[in-house]
Order: C-alpha cells, then structure tokens, then sequence
C-alpha cells in the first residue's frame, strides 16, 4: 500500500511549519497523522516513516523539503541530497564529520497542540521529541 493524496497533502502542509534552521524526521512528522482508514494500526506503524518520506519526494516546489530527515539525523542517500545539505547548511544547521546533524539541537518539537487539533493530527503524550546524540554538536 502507498501513501494516498490525503496523507501525502498532511504531510506537506507538517513540513511548511518547520522553520528555518531546524529539521524533522520522517517519522516524526508521519506519527502526527492518523492511520488512515483502513490501515492497521501495526501496518501503519511500519510504514508511516517510509510514506512520508515518500510524499516528500513528491512534494511541491513550496514545501521546505530540505528540512526533513531520516532518524539517523542524516541526509538519506538519494539525488539531490547535496543540494539539501548545502540549503540546511544555508539555514545554519550544522553537520558533524559522520554527516549527522545534532537532532538535540536542530531538531523541531513539532507544531503546537491547538494547530495539530485544528488540523484533526494526533498530540504526542509528550511535549516534542526526545533525542540524545552523545558528542555531536
């Protein structure tokens, strides 16, 4: 199952709130939106991260999708990845030697909860991401 125009559309409009100088992951922007009808919960857990990153790839020109990253806190692979590094770089976003960016310190916490409840999206338990990445910058 791929994602349908309705997630991939969410997922679009969660990217055009990061701002400048910050980044999210893929899945961190995929566990604010709903399972979508008929998707199982345990399916959707597995492949939400996947589908959003997907979307992104599909995304229109005014979406920042530099701002969005994988879980490793790197650039995943693929073409166009250098213009995104140097876009984040641009935004002040730093790298570390490995190619990771400290998601302690660049990382979004995510909309507030009265956007995402507006915008029918789940409220994480608890208030933005947790990382910790051991010396990084």
């Amino acid at each position: 199952m791929l994602p349908d125009a309705a997630f991939k559309a969410m997922v679009w409009k969660i990217a055009r709130t990061i701002p400048a100088g910050k980044v999210a992951t893929y899945g961190q922007i995929a566990a604010f939106i709903p399972a979508p009808e008929g998707v199982s919960p345990q399916g959707y857990q597995t492949a939400r991260a996947r589908w959003a990153g997907q979307s992104m790839a599909e995304c229109p020109h005014d979406v920042p999708w530099q701002r969005v990253i994988n879980a490793q806190g790197m650039i995943s692979p693929r073409k166009g990845a250098e213009e995104q590094r140097r876009l984040l770089e641009a935004e002040g976003v730093l790298f570390d030697a490995r190619g990771r960016i400290n998601l302690a310190r660049f990382g979004w916490a995510g909309p507030s909860s009265d956007w995402l409840k507006a915008n029918g999206l789940l409220v994480p338990l608890a208030p933005g991401p947790k990382y910790k990445q051991e010396g990084m910058l």
